[in-house]
């Protein structure tokens, strides 16, 4: 028999000792929020890897299908009626239900919710749980935080729904403002970012769930349009840091489905793809992740349906191992193994299939190899879902945990569920563990549709260039590389400035580093943060002040091709576009551009000093 990972019993001899759940309750806390991120790893408050060994608690984003009485639970997935509020609560103890996540070695949960939960101030009745009847979702989805936290239980709030229905098809919750407005979904991440800020168990904002296709339209990553997730995502983050709760890691999910699942037609899923050429940059750095679901049922270009809608492209379970790994890699898993400016930690924020009925060799040996991969590459990890129903061991069958009606439990550990091995062998793979050091940041600046200044303090400066649109690096970074076209730039790690100049003409070139071409350098013991352009024209640099820097320096073109390290390091910031960039260990300390005909005043030369 195999044991779980955090034991509820101790084998002696042929008997069986049972430990307290109160001993189990009581059991010392590990780890220090707030959490952050270091290169590919999520850290702690001391700097000590934090993997998220995670499982989702489903049932306040909503399990209604969509038609028929809302309060008859056949009208529930799979017939599990949550009334807005995590699962099981009408069938067992909350701390019952924590108990079983102990067991099964969870250290924070995936805690989905819908807008409408938030607003509807209809009370709820558990009768497994009366402290909490006559409070609304919202208070009991607080409730449940308190508790998951109390027990050292990290959370993840995860903004699953618009409404409160069973995700994920043509639903109403395609996007983030289907059924809302965008100022209604940056208003209600606020509010829950603001609402849990005091507590630092609470450590993540998962913004949005499976954004795909609707009937009509796509989304998209980086146009700039109502539909551009990237841009979306963008924006709330920086608000949430802003206004709200700094603390929190911002937890981005690439595009789920794009295109009509019709053979002939283009369709696929993105997924983290267009991240290696557009990626996000937050204000407070060290705090993004990247997120992405695999479903052996789902593929790469096969949207999950069976018979109408189904397509005849693979399923994840159909591809060979080395296929499964090469397609997994390039949608999702390159944001953690490669360094440059998309680089993150990976959070695979679902992933699970059916236990006890399930036949299919095919999707057990799916999860069996999916498994494998997560250890192999050590990727932090969320199960879908981890409590579900049962009556008479009968059921939905994907949840790791079921009560049935009566409040009898149901579990993976049981002896008669074919997961077990395999989640035994997940949750107790080795792994990274101890102090995680810092890393050089790469980060990059675009400045395609709007001003991207993503430093706190220049943003308390006010308009530096009016009527330009302006780039301008995180605090604790400065600008390593630009494009001639596209204004784009690169970031770097960097020491702390202590004020800033803006320089618009030539006053402080020391030397004609770029004969014939206007410049724009900072003045001595200064380095470039910030840029400005109107329309693609350079129009202003900005230049953060400290102390002692080198003055030997190089000019780099690169008007005619790239001109940038061996390896390219930070990735390419301007796919498309020719890119200058200094060496590590060199600084910008200007800018070159010409205004000769045939020129647009774009970037065409840095100058790097040492």
């Amino acid at each position: 028999m195999r044991l779980p990972h955090v034991l509820l019993a101790m084998v002696l001899g042929a008997g069986i000792v049972t430990v307290p759940a109160a001993a189990l309750a009581s059991a010392p806390v590990s780890w220090a929020g707030p959490l952050s991120t270091r290169g590919r790893y999520i850290v702690d408050a001391n700097g000590d890897r934090f993997k998220l060994k995670s499982g989702n608690w489903h049932g306040a984003s909503g399990t209604w299908n969509g038609s028929g009485d809302v309060d008859d639970p056949a009208n529930h997935h799979a017939g599990e009626k949550a009334d807005q509020v995590p699962l099981g609560l009408d069938r067992a103890p909350i701390e019952s239900i924590i108990d079983g996540f102990a067991e099964l070695g969870v250290n924070s949960v995936r805690l989905p919710f819908s807008n409408q939960m938030i607003h509807d101030t209809q009370p709820v009745q558990l009768a497994r749980n009366p402290q909490l009847s006559g409070k609304t979702p919202l208070q009991v989805y607080d409730a449940v935080v308190d508790r998951l936290t109390a027990r050292g239980i990290a959370v993840i709030l995860n903004n699953h729904t618009n409404t409160s229905r069973w995700c994920c098809g043509v639903d109403g919750n395609e996007r983030w403002n289907t059924s809302q407005s965008v100022q209604q979904w940056q208003d209600d991440w606020l509010f829950m970012a603001r609402r849990y800020r005091a507590n630092k168990r609470v450590v993540g904002a998962d913004l949005y769930n499976e954004v795909r296709r609707n009937v009509w339209d796509d989304p998209n990553w980086g146009w700039g349009d109502d539909h551009d997730w990237q841009l979306a995502s963008q924006l709330v983050a920086d608000r949430i840091q802003l206004e709200a709760n700094p603390d929190l890691l911002i937890i981005v999910e690439g595009i789920n489905w794009t295109g009509i699942p019709v053979d002939g037609f283009p369709h696929g899923r993105p997924t983290l793809e267009p991240v290696r050429n557009l990626s996000h940059t937050l204000i407070d750095s060290g705090k993004l992740v990247y997120s992405a679901h695999f479903y052996g049922y789902t593929g790469p270009n096969h949207s999950g349906a069976t018979g109408m809608g189904e397509t005849h492209d693979p399923r994840y379970q159909d591809l060979s191992p080395q296929e499964m790994r090469d397609v997994m890699y390039r949608q999702a898993f390159y944001v953690a193994a490669e360094s440059g400016h998309f680089q993150a930690p990976l959070w695979i924020s679902e992933f699970g299939v059916a236990g006890r009925e399930n036949t299919d060799p095919k999707s057990r040996d799916w999860f069996n190899r999916f498994v494998d991969y997560l250890i192999q590459t050590d990727t932090d990890f969320a199960f879908w879902p981890l409590v579900g129903f049962h009556e008479n061991r009968t059921g939905n069958g994907w949840a790791l945990l079921h009560w049935d009606s009566a409040g009898n439990r149901m579990g993976v550990y049981d002896g008669d569920d074919w997961r077990e091995p395999a989640w035994t062998r997940l949750i107790n793979a080795p792994s990274r563990t101890g102090q995680v050091p810092s890393v050089e940041r790469w980060n990059m600046l675009n400045l395609d549709h709007a001003d991207f200044q993503q430093s706190r303090n220049v943003r308390a400066l006010g308009d530096w260039d009016s009527g330009a649109r302006k780039g301008v690096c995180p605090d604790g970074e400065r600008l390593a590389g630009l494009s001639h076209t596209g204004n784009r730039g690169l970031c770097t790690s960097s020491e702390p400035v202590n004020g800033y100049v803006v320089v618009r003409d030539e006053s402080y070139v020391d030397t004609d580093w770029a004969s014939g071409y206007t410049k724009l350098q900072c003045p001595a013991n200064s380095f470039l943060v910030g840029y400005a352009v109107k329309g693609a024209a350079l129009d202003a640099a900005l230049c953060g002040k400290t102390t002692s820097l080198g003055r030997n320096g190089r000019t780099v073109w690169f008007d005619r091709g790239d001109n940038r390290p061996s390896g390219n390091p930070g990735g390419d910031f301007a796919y498309g576009n020719y890119k200058g960039q200094c060496a590590q260990g060199e600084y910008v300390a200007g800018v070159a551009y010409t205004g000769r005909f045939g020129s647009r005043r774009t970037p065409d030369a840095l100058l790097c000093r040492a």
